[in-house]
């Protein structure tokens, strides 16, 4: 077992290594290039497009299962969770404030990442025999490269729906069953019975189920918890000046050794921050544009500007919330790390309640991420396997939730990690390569919207 942990640790060690980052990175910024910046510069068309998104006219109803609103909450549901809480903790721990900064930069080029995946998602999507619209990066690799590229949609769709096990469920059940039991003395057993019975009862109503109750858990947790962050910015804004310029200065500049911090290079600033902001928003591992294809929209850049909003929110929210915290508490320097060091920084500026909240927080977070993947999972063992796959899919997925929340899965997380990261070279390459659609179909649709306001005046 030794020796498979450390070729796994290897393979890890390799594809969450430099070219990985570098090649999303890389990706992200031609594609923001190519796009003239519309993601960044089009953000407030992108709140437009969501909030009339909650409902649908009867033609974009037939071209769907659930409204574009709805579609983005499925696919922040799978993405606000750990990496928000533990994830941001850690690559503040490991790189110093500096990360901060690299996360940042991540999901600026990450919105044009998550907008094309999206644009693709739709304009390729299938009908499976059920009536229901398919899509994500299998079929954009099938139905957009042709047949010769046939095998790396394969590729995707076999990474993840292994990888949801643990990244999206059983690692994620943990986590909540840690935090219940250090907060509240809940066992883990109890935290896994009543996780996979709220599953299940979701589950049994397929993507409409899912799509209503993200719609409703994922927006009033993530202001509760942006709230309750603003709230110990507020107390501690005396030092958020001071915060802001370590952010500024050590993505560029080394950290020293001080207090429970080892000091950090601006290599490990750059390779935890952009690591862990891809981890907590995933831009271009593939996985949202599964959620985005179910829209009921016949337009892909509305949707995609939709879906951008994703990693807008996630990241330059979130987690922009979570690193601040942490930042302004002088606690980054006290040596704990992870979900642990988040709460110690709530705790600090509000004693008594701010562990508590960070331990909701993180188990409905969690618990989103569950559903969310969940989906995923599925629709990648349908493209694998068909329709038939779906429901031993679905009671597989719902038996692992007590068994990851009682059992130490130390190289679950190791195997599901490097799977993720698996996940995203089929996509990258296809994003690269399919990069002229999105290009097109993106000025074709700003031409037609000037060329109507001009009839219009």
């Amino acid at each position: 077992m030794e020796a498979i942990t450390r070729f796994v640790e290897n393979v890890n060690g390799l594809v969450w290594g430099p070219p990985m980052l570098v090649m999303i990175l890389g990706v992200g910024l031609f594609l923001s290039i190519g796009l003239k910046m519309m993601p960044i510069l089009q953000l407030p068309e992108g709140f437009r497009q969501m909030w009339k998104g909650r409902t649908v006219s009867e033609d974009a109803a037939k071209r769907g299962e659930i409204p574009p609103f709805q579609a983005l909450m499925t696919a922040l549901s799978a993405t606000v969770g750990t990496g928000n809480i533990a994830g941001v903790a850690t690559a503040v721990f490991l790189g110093g404030p500096g990360a901060l900064f690299w996360m940042w930069l991540t999901a600026l080029v990450g919105m044009a990442t998550k907008y094309s995946e999206a644009v693709l998602a739709v304009r390729f999507r299938e009908v499976d025999e059920r009536g229901a619209h398919v899509g994500g990066p299998m079929y954009y690799i099938k139905n957009g490269l042709g047949k010769k590229w046939a095998w790396l949609g394969i590729l995707f769709a076999l990474f993840g729906a292994i990888a949801g096990f643990g990244i999206g469920n059983t690692v994620q059940a943990n986590s909540v069953a840690d935090a219940l039991q250090a907060n509240f003395s809940v066992p883990p057993w109890v935290t896994g019975l009543v996780l996979m019975t709220l599953v299940a009862l979701v589950l049994i109503g397929g993507i409409r189920r899912i799509g209503l109750v993200a719609s409703a858990l994922v927006p009033f947790m993530a202001i509760s918890y942006v709230l309750a962050g603003l709230v110990v910015l507020a107390i501690n804004a005396t030092e958020l000046p001071a915060a802001f310029a370590l952010v500024f200065t050590h993505a560029f500049t080394p950290v020293a050794a001080e207090g429970g911090f080892a000091g950090a290079a601006v290599w490990a600033a750059i390779r935890f921050g952009v690591a862990r902001g891809i981890f907590s928003n995933e831009a271009g591992l593939g996985s949202a544009p599964i959620a985005h294809a179910a829209a009921q929209t016949n337009n892909p850049i509305n949707q995609g500007m939709v879906a951008m909003l994703g990693t807008f929110i996630d990241t330059l929210i979130i987690c922009t919330i979570t690193g601040m915290v942490i930042i302004t508490s002088g606690l980054w320097i006290s040596g704990e790390s992870g979900a642990s060091l988040t709460s110690a920084a709530f705790g600090d500026a509000l004693p008594g309640i701010g562990n508590y909240i960070v331990a909701i927080a993180l188990a409905i977070f969690a618990f989103t991420t569950i559903l969310g993947w969940s989906f995923y999972g599925e629709r990648c063992v349908e493209f694998l396997l068909g329709v038939r796959s779906i429901v031993p899919y679905r009671v597989l997925w719902i038996l692992a939730i007590p068994i990851g929340a009682t059992l130490d899965l130390g190289f679950v997380w190791l195997v599901a990690d490097t799977l993720n990261a698996m996940m995203a070279l089929p996509n990258l390459i296809a994003l690269a390569l399919l990069s002229p659609v999105v290009f097109t179909l993106t000025r074709e649709h700003f031409e037609r919207q000037r060329i109507q306001a001009g009839k219009t005046r």
